[in-house]
């Protein structure tokens, strides 16, 4: 099967992304977040959607595109402190918000590639999070059950990808990226490089091309940057 499909609106039209979909999006604040893909999701129309995802991106980038066109239905998230447009639908009952402590999110999501039923996990016992779910004491603490998340797509982002689908990624650009690549019916991969087949070494691969169904080499302007700070120079007063 060959994988590698133009651009991003190819992608999507490949993997049949409908609406009422739960889709896993990559990325940490704007940190490789799979831009390409949430651009041609916005002009394709497709909306109801239950997107899984660290945060919401900003106003004008990222999830925040997704906002704005009120495509999005309920976000399973951890933190949205960077959107506006996510606050305003929040609090006027638009938006469906299930706010997620970041290790459990990861872990659920880890749970849904691994074929893990569910697991335990002492964070939020006591708070808001632990209603409605089960309870165990072992060895003396109090653990929650935590429940697997899978979603019908995942769109990630990778520095470089070869033609069967495996990825490397750069830095910290990584974050979510791995976990969320494994817990969907069909991933679909953007990257900053495509490289022929063997062209990477085995041993540097992080997210094995099985896990990949589509992928293609994406076009990104500058860097975006959530909350730009500088160090003060030297010499100069705190």
């Amino acid at each position: 099967m060959n994988k590698v499909v133009k651009g991003a609106r190819e992608a999507l039209e490949r993997a049949k992304v409908r609406d009422g979909s739960t889709i896993l999006f990559g990325g940490f604040g704007l940190c490789g977040i799979p831009e390409n893909l949430i651009l041609a999701l916005r002009d394709s129309g497709v909306k109801d959607l239950t997107c899984v995802s660290n945060n919401a991106g900003v106003d004008d980038w990222g999830l925040g595109l997704l906002l704005q066109t009120r495509q999005v239905r309920k976000m399973i998230s951890t933190y949205v402190g960077e959107n506006q447009t996510f606050e305003r639908q929040f609090l006027s009952g638009e938006l469906e918000v299930e706010l997620i402590p970041q290790g459990t999110l990861a872990e659920r999501v880890r749970a849904g590639g691994a074929g893990i039923g569910g697991f335990y996990t002492p964070t939020g016992v006591g708070t808001l999070v632990a209603e409605g779910k089960e309870l165990r004491v072992m060895h003396g603490r109090e653990y929650l059950l935590e429940m697997p998340i899978r979603g019908d797509f995942a769109f990630v982002k990778a520095h470089r990808g070869d033609r069967e689908g495996n990825l490397v990624y750069h830095r910290s650009a990584r974050n979510f990226n791995p976990v969320f690549a494994t817990a969907a019916q069909h991933t679909i991969a953007e990257v900053e490089t495509l490289v022929d087949a063997g062209a990477i070494d085995p041993d540097h691969v992080i997210t094995p091309g099985v896990f990949i169904k589509t992928l293609f080499q994406g076009t990104y302007g500058p860097k975006r940057v959530e909350k730009r700070t500088n160090r003060p120079k030297s010499g100069a007063r705190a």
